[in-house]
C-alpha cells in the first residue's frame, strides 16, 4: 500500500490543518527496553508511512523521550510533522523554563502545539490562569513565534476538565486542543467521552484522544483486542488517538487499525460495550482515574513550582 493511502487524516478542530488519525505517543520512546536506535526508528518508519503527529512531554523519562524524538526530527524530519508536548510549570517562571528546555531537546524553534499536562486538581485552572501563572508564559511564547497552539491534558476526571474550560472561558481564552482518556472503559466509568466530548465538539476544539489501551491494562480484563480498542477510539469524533509504540509490529498494529477501519454501526458500538461494562464499572482498569499512580505531578510537586506570592502572602 502507498504511503498515500496507508494513512487517513482528520481536521485539527478549527484550525485549518489536518494531522493523522493516529499518532505516536512519546512516553514509550524512552522506556528502557526501548534503545535511542528503535525509537528513532519507530518515529522516522511511522513519518514515512504518512503518521504526522508527535506526541511528547517534558516530564517523560527525564527528558530522553524528547531528547530521542529530537534526533528522529533531523534531516528533514521536522517538516513532516505535527509535533506536540506538555509542560507541568504552573507558573510564568517554571513554564517558560520547561518549554525552553523542551525546545533545546527536541532540536526545533517552534512547537507546533504546547499543553498544560496533567490537569487533575481543581486548583490547576486556577494557578495556570493567575496573574502569576503558566498560561502567560505560552501566550508570550506564542508571540515570540515558539509555538503555534496550546492546548491542556489531564486523565483524572471529566469534571476537571469541564472546570478546566469553564476558567480559561472567564478568562477570554479558547483552547485550541484537548487531550482525555478515550476508549471501551472509558464509556462507563466517569466518562470523559460522555461529559466533556460535546463540549469539544460543540467548540471546534481539537479532540486528542487517550489511553485507548492505557499501556494494555484494559487488555488485562480479557475482554476486547487491540484492534479493536483502537477502532473504539477512532469512530470518536477525535481530531488524533495517540498510541504508545514501542516495537515495529506495535507500529504495524497501528496502521493496521488504520487500514481496517470503517465507521462503526450504532450495533456494532452498543455490541463492543456490552463486552467491556461489567469490568469497566468500577474504574479498576483505569486506574488513572482511581488511584495517583498515573500523577507524576503529585509525585514532584516541584516541577509545577510555587503558589502565586501574593496568595503565600495572605496566610502569613
Amino acid at each position: 500500500m502507498s504511503k498515500q493511502t496507508e494513512m487517513k487524516y482528520r481536521a485539527f478542530g478549527s484550525t485549518g490543518i489536518k494531522v493523522s488519525a493516529i499518532g505516536v505517543g512519546g512516553w514509550h520512546l524512552g522506556l528502557k527496553h526501548v534503545d535511542e536506535r528503535l525509537a528513532v526508528k519507530i518515529v522516522r518508519s511511522a513519518i514515512d508511512r504518512g503518521m504526522t503527529f508527535m506526541d511528547n512531554c517534558w516530564d517523560y523519562n527525564e527528558g530522553a523521550s524528547e531528547t530521542r524524538m529530537g534526533k528522529a526530527l533531523s534531516d528533514g524530519y521536522r517538516d513532516k510533522v505535527f509535533l506536540m508536548t506538555k509542560i507541568d510549570g504552573r507558573t510564568k517562571k517554571e513554564a517558560t523554563r520547561q518549554l525552553d528546555e523542551s525546545l533545546k531537546r527536541l532540536k526545533v524553534d517552534m512547537i507546533d502545539l504546547v499543553q498544560h499536562h496533567e490537569i487533575l486538581r481543581y486548583e490547576d485552572p486556577h494557578r495556570i490562569f493567575d496573574e502569576e501563572g503558566a498560561h502567560g508564559a505560552l501566550i508570550e511564547a506564542k508571540q515570540a513565534g515558539k509555538l503555534r497552539f496550546i492546548g491542556f491534558t489531564g486523565h483524572k476526571d471529566p469534571r476537571i476538565h469541564l472546570y478546566m474550560l469553564e476558567v480559561a472561558a472567564r478568562n477570554g481564552f479558547r483552547f485550541d486542543a484537548v487531550q482525555m482518556p478515550l476508549s471501551v472503559m472509558d464509556a462507563h466509568y466517569r466518562s470523559f467521552e460522555k461529559e466533556v466530548l460535546p463540549e469539544l465538539v460543540k467548540n471546534k476544539i481539537a479532540v486528542l484522544g487517550m489511553k485507548s489501551m492505557a499501556n494494555g491494562i484494559l487488555l488485562k480484563s480479557k475482554t476486547v483486542k487491540p484492534i479493536e480498542c483502537l477502532h473504539y477510539a477512532l469512530n470518536l469524533p477525535t481530531s488524533v488517538v495517540i498510541t504508545g509504540i514501542d516495537s515495529m509490529e506495535i507500529l504495524d498494529q497501528a496502521f493496521e487499525a488504520v487500514r481496517t477501519f470503517s465507521p462503526m454501526t450504532p450495533g456494532n458500538v452498543e455490541t463492543l460495550l456490552a463486552k467491556t461494562a461489567a469490568a469497566a464499572s468500577k474504574g479498576e482498569f483505569e486506574p488513572f482515574k482511581t488511584t495517583s499512580l498515573f500523577d507524576g505531578t503529585a509525585e514532584n510537586p516541584d516541577w509545577l513550582g510555587e503558589e502565586p506570592a501574593r496568595i503565600r502572602a495572605l496566610i502569613q
